[in-house]
């Protein structure tokens, strides 16, 4: 972070001029927030429905075919009709193609050199076209339309024309390699390239957002730049529906794309993203104030590049999404950077709008300005970060590796925010002695966060080698904080306070800046050389959310238990007598009358040396495998994606320090970077609660296990025997005739649960995934419907009856 006080040339009032002659803002940011709050609030909503099961994926389809064949193609037919050509700034049109044009080919190129033959051709289409392909309708309009309705109209328009175009000519080049690796992928007669084009164009023309934005230009100068009176009510229904439903749409979508995460696709993910929201509007910048040169009002002119800026921000389409899966071909990729690459775009569309309307300002203003975000995200991020502390604390996960330098990188985190808030109030009062402790406090505590993301790779790597690490704990923890006390002594030595400042980033001058890039530099390589050793292998990171190999090892464990016939040593002090078997096991409770009194009674009696109904001692081995799964998860996935992000958060920093000590007029572009850089430096602790803050088996489960027992309570204490509703009863009964036989040979195995008893169970997951396989579920979501069917009618449970029906490592066995 560099100095904006005293080398950010910006035009601004001095005391002698008319204050009427300064030039106002081309935006309004008084209507931004309400647009994104409705924008984001609508496709959270569609992602709750999608979470809770509401609407499964299948039917969520639907939905989909509705807004991209119907909705979207009204829209653009009516405003096709109604565009006014004559307002439209060509140049400005040609140079954001041009920008388009441009990213496409370096992430093409890039994606060509570096990746393997076997999927060259399908990622570079694919990727390309993920940098390039905007959610400029559902998610772009509003926005522009909020920032530029009452001084620039007109710019609403460019959203219409820039799409469909880039849609008919980028489009079919990503096509046109994703057909070729198809191509080479077949075992058959090649294809001729003829043929290939010949598909690519067809698919094109199918496409009903170009064959309607066609239609809609042929009748703009057919009808006279008006929609008939007998239709354009119509049309308008369609048209007005879109909003809304692409929004929830958009968050239906998103659900569970993250648990796609692996290895292979989050370097790729890291660096798309990177493409989209941070080159991708720089360049569309930059091709206005290059190609734009006929614009005789500099205001305008400037007013248009901030604009393409905005532009380039706007995140990934859901339709990549669609591409990818036609084509069967990195999806895993382009749907879990969809929705991260949503979500990261609203705070960065947010502070760039806002800090665009005060370009005129003088300097101190703007220093003032970092200082109070940088304050407030630090308030927001302390709470956060709070949270993520006390979950780690009480979840135990401070004691196991990776988390326990985790918590080092929270409680480093933790101090930034602290000292950022001190910082507020010490630097307006002349006390140095009070400013140097909280600088050091501040600085100590940041520097220490640039070396942390590395420090945790390399541990993930050296577990991932070694099975455990070599390495003692404390040597880590030492060089991540004493890297950073070492920089800090040097600079209290050599620095030089800076007088008038209150911006942190300069207290000290230009040593500061060098010894900032110092420490970014080791942070940088560290990290890169850490991933680049944890990237090598054929293990891919477990899931988000699941983790097979683990999953295997402890069934293969307990598998093998249930074949010795002498005690295992380890399970000597294991108290395992109870009332019915030697496991503690409650009486058998009767599956409810809807299903016994059926045609069906297929209830598995008890065998003398087998575990009973209900297992409720802690001291159950099977009790105790689930708990060991839930304590033994590493998380990778989630450590590999934190360390990613800080570490393109380095990068920034980095490029910040650079630019200030090789620039002598850094100019308005480096004060936008300074913002984004306190967003990302004080704002860790966001980053932190969305990746560890929800902990699945701490917050998660355990809110389920409550809610289950609560409704088991309920359903006690109600009189009589309730009946559950005709498809629960005709499900259960189905399942029970057609398929629990064949249920039971291929996933209930025989595990050992005491010294001298077995239980007959299966794991939540793996029901999850027979259903699915056998045709009764076509997706994860209904297939967790079925089997939720299945434990309400009575036929199957929970071992310990503590959880209803998941798609994770738990017991369940059948009544």
């Amino acid at each position: 972070m560099g100095n904006i006080s005293t080398n950010t040339t910006v035009p601004k009032a001095t005391p002698g001029d008319d204050p009427s002659s300064i030039p106002s803002p081309a935006m309004s940011i008084d209507k931004l927030f309400p647009a994104l709050l409705e924008c984001f609030g609508i496709i959270l909503c569609g992602y709750a429905a999608g979470r809770m099961n509401i609407i499964t994926s299948t039917q969520a389809k639907g939905l989909g075919n509705f807004v991209s064949k119907f909705a979207l193609p009204a829209l653009l037919f009516k405003n096709m009709v109604l565009l006014d050509f004559h307002n439209v700034i060509w140049p400005f049109l040609w140079s954001i193609l041009v920008a388009k044009l441009c990213v496409f080919f370096i992430v093409c190129v890039l994606t060509l050199l570096v990746t393997n033959k076997e999927s060259r051709f399908s990622k570079a289409g694919l990727y390309s076209i993920f940098a390039t392909q905007s959610n400029d309708f559902a998610l772009g309009y509003p926005i522009v339309e909020a920032l530029y309705r009452n001084n620039h109209p007109e710019y609403m328009q460019y959203i219409y024309l820039v799409a469909p175009v880039s849609l008919m000519v980028l489009n079919p080049i990503g096509f046109a390699f994703c057909e070729v690796q198809k191509r080479r992928s077949e075992q058959g007669p090649q294809q001729s390239k003829l043929h290939v084009v010949g598909v690519v164009l067809l698919q094109v023309l199918r496409n009903p957002i170009v064959f309607m934005v066609v239609v809609g230009i042929a009748s703009h100068f057919i009808l006279g730049q008006k929609i008939p009176g007998f239709m354009e009510e119509f049309v308008d229904g369609l048209a007005n529906s879109f909003g809304g439903a692409a929004l929830f749409y958009l968050g239906l979508t998103m659900v569970g794309q993250l648990r796609k995460l692996t290895r292979s696709t989050v370097v790729a993910l890291i660096l798309l993203i990177t493409a989209k929201l941070l080159v991708m509007p720089l360049i569309c910048r930059g091709m206005v104030e290059v190609l734009d040169t006929g614009n005789i009002s500099s205001l305008n002119h400037s007013s248009l590049s901030n604009y393409a800026f905005l532009y380039g921000v706007f995140p990934t389409a859901p339709s990549v999404a669609i591409y990818a899966a036609h084509y069967n071909m990195e999806l895993q990729v382009v749907t879990s950077g969809m929705v991260i690459s949503t979500f990261l775009s609203a705070p960065i569309m947010y502070v760039s709008a806002w800090l665009l309307t005060i370009p005129w300002m003088d300097p101190k203003p703007l220093a003032s300005a970092l200082q109070n975000i940088s304050f407030n995200i630090s308030i927001v991020s302390l709470f956060a970060l709070v949270w993520c502390v006390a979950v780690n604390i009480m979840s135990k996960k401070i004691h196991r590796l990776p988390h326990m330098f985790t918590f080092n990188l929270f409680m480093a985190q933790l101090g930034v925010c602290v000292g950022m808030i001190a910082w507020n109030f010490v630097v307006v009062k002349d006390n140095f002695l009070g400013q140097v402790l909280t600088f050091t406090l501040l600085y100590g505590s940041l520097y220490s966060t640039y070396i942390w993301p590395g420090l945790i790779v390399l541990s993930l790597y050296l577990l991932r080698r070694d099975e455990e690490l070599k390495v003692q704990p404390g040597f880590i923890m030492i060089v991540g904080w004493g890297l950073p006390v070492l920089a800090m002594s040097i600079l209290l030595m050599v620095g030089e306070k800076m007088p008038d400042t209150i911006d942190s980033a300069f207290f000290f001058g230009t040593s500061q800046i060098v010894c900032t890039s110092l420490v970014l530099c080791v942070g940088i390589g560290l990290a890169g050389i850490s991933l680049m050793l944890l990237s090598r292998g054929t293990q891919d990171y477990q899931a988000l959310e699941q983790e097979p190999i683990t999953t295997e090892v402890l069934i293969a464990e307990n598998t093998v238990q249930t074949r010795c016939t002498i005690e295992q040593p380890s399970i000597e002090d294991i108290r395992t007598d109870c009332q019915n078997c030697d496991c503690s096991c409650a009486p058998v409770q009767s599956v409810p009358n809807m299903v016994i009194n059926g045609s069906v009674n297929d209830s598995a009696s008890i065998q003398t040396g087998q575990c009973g109904s209900c297992c409720d001692s802690s001291q159950c081995l099977l009790v105790e495998e689930e708990q060991k799964w839930q304590s033994t998860d590493r998380q990778v996935a989630r450590h590999v994606l934190l360390c990613l992000l800080l570490t393109v958060s380095l990068l920034a920093n980095l490029s910040s320090c650079l630019w200030w000590l090789l620039s002598t007029v850094p100019g308005r572009l480096y004060l936008e970077l300074q913002f984004f850089c306190a967003a990302v430096n004080f704002g860790q602790g966001f980053l932190c609660f969305g990746i560890f803050g929800l902990d699945k088996h701490f917050i998660i489960l355990p809110f389920k296990k409550r809610l289950a027992n609560l409704r088991r309570a309920h359903g006690r204490e109600a009189a009589g025997q309730a009946d559950v509703s005709d498809e629960i009863r005709l499900t259960c009964n189905q399942f029970l005739k057609y398929h629990k036989e064949q249920c039971v040979q291929d996933i209930v195995h025989k595990k050992k649960c005491g010294k001298r008893s077995v239980a007959e169970t299966f794991l939540g997951s793996e029901m999850v995934q027979w259903l699915q396989t056998v045709g009764l579920a076509s997706d994860q979501g209904e297939a967790l419907l079925y089997g939720s069917r299945l434990l309400e009618g009575g036929v199957i449970h929970h071992i310990t009856h503590d959880f209803g029906f998941l798609d994770d490592i738990l017991h369940y066995r059948f009544t």
